[in-house]
């Protein structure tokens, strides 16, 4: 999937993940992709929701070898 910025959030945990997301987010413009790498289990549901509150979209989320990949595109 094409992205605009990376985040890489791995070896950090809740709430840090989603407050570094959330950063990052706000540098970027309406419509851009941010790709997200994280390694906090609880990541998944915390970018369920923080999608949903925001109302960024969550384009994709996967887990390979207990890492995890987002894709987020900015409102």
């Amino acid at each position: 999937m094409n992205f605009d910025k990376e985040l890489d959030v791995r070896g950090l945990v809740c709430p840090l993940p989603i407050l570094r997301t959330k950063k990052s987010l706000a540098d970027m413009t309406h419509g851009q992709v941010l790709k997200v790498m994280a390694t906090d289990p609880g990541a998944v549901i915390d970018f369920q929701v923080f999608a949903e509150q925001t109302g960024h979209e969550l384009l994709s989320a996967s887990e390979m070898t207990g890492e995890f990949l987002f894709f987020l595109k900015k409102r």
